[in-house]
């Protein structure tokens, strides 16, 4: 069952979001708002969710204060590099007006997606004993897992795409965890999901592995080979896919300790941080599966910026 939220409709909110220069408006009736999911209806009823529409949202899944605590961590050590506004709380994560974005702030991320405290927040008990049920089995988390920050005011955003582009080398039979971590508001710009996508995602992918069977095994798992999209998008332009499929890009409201779970096939993206209080978006993507399915090897690895997955 979904829980009642006190959501003020997208249409009142005036929202215009903007993704790789193109502009959603909620006046274009192309946006609407995800449906969250009260955990304790069990994980049956959560699983038939997740089939039906491709996502589900879990609201309030995690310990909302550990999530807070953490995000504190995080940018408690990316302080250092100037990313944070003198004198804040770490926790707020008001960006620097003048923030860098260089070598010093991509090694304190890389060092910090490899250590013990990251590795703990991903795999907290009550999501690790979820998963195994939610697999029906031993649930194995890839090793390669990715924390992304964005600042506000910046034209940073996420294409369109789904997972399984990224992870051919293995099962199909991948779940995605995108975690929040803090508050991230509409206008911060987190994961807009293209309602009904899983089944058009799914098609795509049949037409893809018909058109590429000739190709060898390394480029047929590769987002970057000759037929596909630029790093394995399937479209920067966010309005123009929904009047395609005639359908919406929902976005939510999402707060410290809800975690959203996807379909391989489910099309997504980002929108760019237009929050105004100047707070950093912060937010990871992990991906799991059974342990008993085949498992792509390229994800074996620590995340590294550039390593073309």
């Amino acid at each position: 069952m979904s829980i009642p939220m006190q959501i003020m409709p997208v249409r009142q909110r005036e929202l215009s979001l903007v993704a790789n220069g193109k502009v959603l408006s909620a006046a274009s009736d192309r946006l609407g708002y995800l449906t969250p999911t009260d955990p304790g209806i069990g994980v049956d009823a959560i699983r038939r969710l997740y089939e039906e529409n491709g996502y589900v949202w879990l609201k309030g899944f995690l310990p909302r204060q550990y999530v807070i605590d953490f995000r504190g961590w995080v940018f408690g050590h990316m302080a250092k590099t100037g990313l944070i506004e003198d004198g804040t709380d770490p926790r707020d994560g008001i960006s620097s007006a003048m923030a860098p974005e260089g070598r010093d702030v991509d090694r304190c991320l890389m060092s910090l997606v490899r250590s013990v405290a990251y590795e703990g927040f991903c795999a907290q008990p009550r999501l690790s004993r979820f998963m195994d049920e939610f697999l029906s089995g031993i649930s194995y988390l890839h090793k390669r897992k990715i924390m992304r920050h964005v600042r506000p005011g910046t034209t940073t955003a996420t294409p369109a795409h789904y997972d399984l582009v990224y992870l051919r080398g293995g099962t199909s039979r991948i779940v995605t965890a995108w975690i929040p971590i803090g508050d991230i508001s509409v206008e911060m710009g987190g994961l807009t999901y293209l309602e009904g996508s899983h089944t058009i995602g799914a098609e795509m992918e049949r037409e893809f592995s018909e058109q590429n069977k000739d190709l060898s095994p390394e480029e047929r798992i590769s987002a970057f080979n000759r037929n596909m999209t630029e790093g394995g998008w399937v479209s920067k332009d966010l309005p123009d896919m929904a009047e395609r499929f005639d359908t919406r890009w929902l976005v939510a409201d999402y707060e410290a300790g809800d975690v959203m779970l996807h379909s391989p096939f489910m099309i997504h993206a980002s929108t760019t941080n237009q929050d105004s209080q100047h707070r950093l978006r912060l937010s990871t993507d992990i991906r799991y599966q059974n342990v008993e399915d085949e498992i792509d090897a390229r994800w074996n690895n620590h995340w590294a910026l550039g390593d073309m997955l």
